[in-house]
């Protein structure tokens, strides 16, 4: 059964328009923390500010429920907002703390007259290693963003494809089953079902 978690974030019926789009029949949508029993694979999409997203998830008593699946195994996939949560902090709005699953923090791009803020629309990822995650993706695929902060690992080892936006910044992370997007994969065309085919083939 493949989880997803809902704490109110605007895109989860277009990730659940993807999934159905693949073919998965399985699928929970996830508001507490009984909710997660059972399954085998964990996506949490998210759009909004990162420290209201964490008091959602507080609120919904989500958080250690989560930690304690992905440290028995199951495979979890973080969607933009999704992927900054597995980071120890964001100074998004203030200093807000986040999964902790991951070291290093969310920062908001820098100010210049030449960078628009947010960054949005398309912009080609730039693999630096390998990953299941985006195993028979066309080279140059682009995918598709919506943010104004942006991850910083502390282990270059996490990092697995970067996209250049004024800066190089981390664009997919993965660390053994854990992994995350920064773009929205439900709203980028073959590169996103692309990349949601290669999570369901993950196993714990």
């Amino acid at each position: 059964m493949l989880a997803v978690i809902d704490y109110g974030a605007g895109n989860l019926r277009s990730v659940l328009h993807a999934l159905n789009h693949l073919g998965v029949e399985s699928v929970r949508v996830v508001q507490n923390p009984c909710d997660l029993r059972g399954a085998d694979k964990i996506i949490l999409p998210g759009v909004g500010a990162f420290g209201a997203g964490m008091q959602k998830l507080r609120e919904q008593d989500l958080i250690q429920p989560i930690k304690d699946a992905i440290f028995t195994g199951t495979p979890y996939l973080g969607i933009c907002l999704g992927m900054q949560f597995l980071f120890e902090s964001s100074d998004e709005m203030g200093d807000h703390a986040g999964l902790g699953l991951l070291p290093g923090h969310v920062t908001r791009f820098p100010q210049r007259p030449d960078l628009k803020v947010p960054h949005m629309g398309w912009n080609q990822l730039r693999p630096l290693r390998h990953s299941t995650l985006i195993d028979s993706l066309d080279a140059h695929s682009y995918a598709y963003f919506v943010h104004s902060y942006y991850c910083v690992p502390s282990r270059s080892e996490d990092i697995v494809a970067v996209v250049d936006y004024g800066l190089p910044f981390t664009a997919v992370v993965q660390r053994d089953h854990l992994f995350g997007v920064q773009f929205h994969p439900e709203k980028s065309q073959r590169t996103g079902l692309q990349i949601l085919t290669n999570f369901l083939k993950e196993t714990a």
